[in-house]
């Protein structure tokens, strides 16, 4: 039986997310956070109560931050700040705001999200599946963002028998975040490329008992034993990842039988990688598995820019990006040639992903170097390995290539503000009442593009008549803050502006209205009253002192840098892809 509408809600969304892991949660979450009419649907009768993915890197927290959501994270959740490896920082990003890892169960992770949607009046429906799902192929109808071009039917699994259990859903996008063994991507006919290892791990959460020194540390133990991972959690709960050897725990087909590897074996094996060190635990498990360690991506990311694959669906990092673009799409802010950089952008850093998990894990997974086992890894090998990569690990050293919305022909008026990356943490003081603020506080994920104007010194008569001069010409109606404001600048554009010089002489009226549409909207860059934070930020940022235009877009990511006498570029910039 089959019904379009009725206790299951409108037969017509904007998005339908479905899989209601931290993905899909993160998805729908800026989705409804942006006003769009999004619903998710999982399977899963309730969430996840332990264990699963649990490591959030320093990025993901500047992400959380931009949602308001990292204050719980930080206070839920356990900071990784040093690898027993050399006894090294646990992450190598030196310009990350969060300089440190957070681990928190899945279940943890997930209560963040759904605690915010609730109080955006949003539920997940469970326990719901996907039985089919049809694209139209009419090219009209593709190309209209308004038009629902795409036909899931949701089969409800919780109907009383006889009850109706079956509706037809129309939606104008759908976001496949449904995990490793995605239905989205297998019903779309999106091949994973890659390939399967013979590393075979086990993984263990629990409280442990050991008088092994470095249980709170992230530690790498690589043995003759067999290899082992510790990452500390919440509480005192520690996540040991194992590394067996035992062909056993493989069935016939391949896959993994966890009825031939329990939890107190594991612990066995991980006890002689330990050696001389003991390992138990104090109370029962609470969550282990076993898993064949695989590198693949998938062939595509998107069906004609309508379907959308996320997180492990695609293997791939943060979906925040992807949702800024389907908001600006479906408000009409946006062409929708503008979701094919969601592709283009996510692709690449997957498949970097893919090669430094593959580099990793054969070394972590192969036998140290011995006297008899010359060909082995050496600790100087796996301790490089190790510390190489951890600025592509945590996620700060994501550098999306030049597309529609990061072009990078005038990167020499802000050196450091690398186009295509995030910008760089730094205090920046209010003009009008010297409070300091971190400049990712000031680039919320509100679906705005942020416009940074770099004012220089506006106490000199000269550059303010420089400063004013670009007002006047920024403000016209062709320019791309008239042009591309239906309402007003505010909907979307933030424009924030960041004086040079003394914070005690610049004085807000000075500044010409169209750069500081309110009076918070001016800053300096200078030192707090205590001289604790700020300052230095032009240097840091390598700020031409005559002032430039940074372009910083919905997710943070540095979209263009524009001198003043090329502030055209930006009308052309916006114009390649927003809409008037």
């Amino acid at each position: 039986m089959t019904r379009s509408c009725g206790r299951f809600g409108h037969a017509a969304f904007d998005v339908l997310v479905i899989g209601a892991g931290p993905a899909g949660l993160m998805g729908a979450h800026a989705l409804r956070r942006a006003g769009v009419n999004v619903r998710v649907v999982d399977q899963r009768p309730h969430k996840v109560a332990a264990g699963q993915a649990d490591g959030i890197q320093p990025r993901t927290i500047e992400v959380f931050q931009s949602y308001g959501l990292a204050e719980r994270l930080l206070r839920e959740g356990n900071q990784m700040h040093m690898a027993c490896a050399g006894r090294a920082p646990d992450v190598s990003a030196p310009t990350a705001r969060y300089p440190f890892e957070v681990t928190l169960h899945q279940g943890g992770i997930e209560a963040i999200f759904l605690d915010s949607m609730s109080d955006m009046g949003m539920q997940v429906e469970r326990p719901v599946v996907p039985s089919s799902i049809e694209v139209s192929t009419d090219e009209a109808e593709l190309k209209d963002p308004q038009s629902h071009p795409i036909k899931v039917v949701l089969k409800h699994l919780d109907v009383p028998e006889g009850k109706v259990d079956t509706e037809i859903v129309r939606a104008k996008f759908v976001l496949g975040a449904d995990g490793a063994h995605s239905w989205v991507r297998k019903s779309c006919g999106i091949a994973m490329e890659g390939e399967q290892t013979d590393f075979i791990w086990g993984v263990v959460d629990m409280v442990p008992d050991t008088d092994f020194p470095d249980i709170r540390n992230r530690c790498a133990i690589h043995s003759s034993n067999g290899s082992c991972m510790i990452i500390p959690r919440e509480g005192d709960v520690a996540r040991l990842y194992i590394q067996l050897t035992d062909t056993d725990v493989v069935d016939g087909s391949g896959r993994v039988d966890k009825s031939k590897m329990g939890p107190q074996r594991l612990l066995e094996v991980a006890g002689k990688s330990f050696h001389p060190y003991k390992i138990a635990a104090k109370d029962t498990i609470e969550w282990w598995t076993l898993y064949i360690i695989g590198q693949r991506v998938a062939s595509k990311f998107s069906v004609n820019e309508r379907v959308f694959i996320a997180g492990d669906a695609c293997h791939t990092h943060s979906p925040k990006a992807g949702k800024s673009k389907l908001t600006h799409v479906l408000r009409g802010w946006a062409d929708i040639s503008l979701l094919k950089t969601y592709e283009f952008e996510r692709q690449k850093y997957a498949r970097d992903l893919i090669n430094f998990d593959k580099k990793f894990s054969a070394l972590f997974s192969g036998k140290p170097r011995t006297e008899e086992h010359q060909d082995g890894v050496s600790h100087e090998e796996f301790l490089e390995a190790f510390q190489t990569f951890g600025l592509f690990t945590s996620g700060i050293g994501v550098h999306y290539q030049p597309s529609a919305i990061v072009n990078t022909e005038h990167q020499a008026h802000a050196r450091n503000l690398i186009i295509g990356q995030r910008v760089l943490p730094h205090v920046f003081v209010r003009a009008s009442d010297a409070r300091p603020f971190e400049i990712q506080d000031l680039l919320p994920s509100d679906a705005r593009f942020k416009v940074l104007v770099f004012a220089g010194d506006v106490v000199e008569p000269a550059q303010l008549q420089r400063v004013q001069q670009l007002a006047e010409e920024m403000g016209r109606p062709e320019g791309f803050l008239k042009r591309f404001s239906k309402r007003s600048v505010e909907e979307r554009f933030d424009v924030l502006t960041i004086a040079s010089g003394d914070k005690l002489k610049v004085i807000t009226a000075d500044v010409p209205a169209i750069f500081r549409s309110h009076w918070s909207k001016l800053f300096v860059d200078g030192r707090d009253m205590f001289k604790r934070s700020g300052g230095g930020g032009y240097e840091y940022y390598g700020i031409d002192p005559r002032g430039a235009i940074v372009v910083v877009r919905p997710d943070g990511y540095v979209g263009m840098v524009a001198p003043f006498e090329q502030h055209k570029a930006i009308d052309g910039y916006f114009a390649s892809f927003l809409a008037a």
